[in-house]
């Protein structure tokens, strides 16, 4: 019985540590970018040892991968939460309303994705698990768009629900790019929910009627 609360301890601790290095390590490349951070400025940034990180991640880059997966995972699971009905009746232009505080809230989570396509763009590797993230997002969207029942269709130029969640991760995207340069997070969240409702009502209607 000793041995295995030992062993809990153990890996509650290990966990804690890896918790912490990641955290660190998002505030440090959104600081300084991927590629001019070094695995001691993590360390101090943490408060944690050379022997502490190497206990968790083998490389600089794995450990980047891993705090990317675990802030886009976050991310998809806000905005199937965001989409999620609380009635029978899906208002399209306070779900968007949902969707945007989610997907424009954070700045330094926009630099360091930033940086992780770069990356990917660079390694088949890499953008597989970028290609990977952002199908996983528009699955979540377009699950939500499918089981609401339209007045008049999904708006048809986008091609249904697919085109639709599509368009939706095109729209974010292109935002984003001009965000990342103005900073004026109010100005994009905006226009974002302004393309947004259009896209998904054809500019016309304003609610869908759940199945």
């Amino acid at each position: 019985m000793a041995a295995e609360g030992t062993a809990r301890r153990v890996t509650k601790r290990r966990l804690r540590t890896r918790a912490d290095l990641l955290d660190a390590a998002f505030t440090v490349f959104a600081a300084k970018g991927f590629g001019r951070v070094s695995i001691e400025e993590v360390c101090e940034a943490a408060g944690y040892s050379r022997g502490a990180f190497y206990s968790n991640f083998a490389t600089l880059d794995e450990l980047f991968f891993a705090l990317y997966r675990e802030r886009a995972e976050l991310i998809a699971e806000q905005v199937a939460g965001a989409l999620a009905l609380d009635g029978p009746v899906l208002d399209v232009p306070a779900a968007v309303d949902r969707v945007t505080e989610v997907l424009l809230l954070d700045l330094d989570w926009l630099l360091v994705k930033t940086d992780f396509l770069a990356h990917a763009a660079r390694d088949p590797a890499v953008a597989r698990t970028l290609l990977e993230h952002r199908a996983r997002l528009r699955r979540a969207i377009a699950d939500r768009l499918a089981r609401a029942r339209w007045r008049s269709g999904p708006p048809a130029a986008l091609g249904g629900v697919d085109g639709a969640a599509h368009a939706v991760v095109a729209a974010y995207d292109g935002v984003t790019v001009q965000l990342l340069l103005d900073q004026d997070v109010e100005r994009a969240r905006t226009w974002l929910k302004q393309l947004l409702t259009a896209l998904l009502t054809d500019g016309g209607a304003t609610a869908v009627r759940a199945e």
